[in-house]
């Protein structure tokens, strides 16, 4: 086990993020039991509040199983926990992992299209907003703020959509994103560089066509969504 004395000042923080750390990395594996909380804050160098703390989020999370009168037991986060792990998942030790990529990728191209189609049947008002958007997108040059108008454009359609699901979802995506956005600038230019597609959707949506809605959207979606999977192929099968 790699954990290490905390020095943080958010003590149960940094306890959560070592032992979430270990979980993901798949050095606690699942039905492995934990040090007690004594040995934690003992190896930790830190109170067992702290830990007892750290320990409750962890659970909330999905990550370990707390049973009374027995130890703390790690459970398999692909089965148990929820896409605020995501982020977490996406960059470890510094590094990429390029399959959680490409499922965000996925999901993004088969989500969208479908938001589309919902919010032209159930609030196409956010028309208006979505022209506003483009409007801003269309105006600027800047790669990295394009993707930004995009990802506001985005947000009303999952509004017009009206579903708390996809809204989590979408927020989720978009916060494990954002921080990718200068690197992801040259791969989404060709995308965000396409305002007439934008506008596709939003007069989709504004008309309530949810079938050409959700037709706009994948055409507006599929053809960078594809060149960043090939990207990621060749990236995986190089040298």
């Amino acid at each position: 086990m790699a954990l290490q004395p905390v020095r943080r000042q958010s003590v149960p923080e940094d306890v959560f993020d070592q032992i979430v750390a270990e979980v993901l990395s798949g050095d606690m594996q699942p039905g492995e039991a934990l040090p007690s909380e004594r040995r934690l804050a003992e190896i930790l160098g830190v109170s067992r509040p702290a830990v007892r703390e750290a320990i409750k989020r962890l659970t909330e999370a999905g990550l370990v199983d707390v049973r009374q009168g027995e130890s703390t037991t790690v459970r398999d986060f692909r089965r148990h926990a929820g896409l605020d792990l995501l982020p977490r998942l996406l960059i470890r030790a510094g590094e990429v992992d390029v399959s959680v990529v490409r499922s965000i990728l996925e999901t993004r191209l088969h989500n969208g299209p479908k938001i589309a189609e919902l919010a032209a049947r159930r609030r196409p008002e956010v028309a208006a907003l979505l022209d506003t958007s483009v409007d801003a997108l269309a105006a600027e040059d800047d790669p990295v703020e394009r993707q930004r108008h995009a990802l506001t454009f985005w947000d009303h359609v999952v509004d017009g959509a009206d579903s708390i699901a996809f809204r989590l979802m979408y927020n989720t995506l978009r916060a494990t994103y954002e921080p990718a956005l200068p690197a992801l600038a040259a791969m989404m230019s060709a995308e965000v560089g396409r305002p007439d597609a934008y506008r596709a959707v939003a007069n989709a949506i504004r008309d309530g066509d949810s079938t050409t809605a959700e037709r706009a959207a994948r055409e507006l979606l599929e053809p960078a969504t594809v060149a960043l999977l090939n990207a990621l192929d060749e990236m995986e099968s190089a040298p």
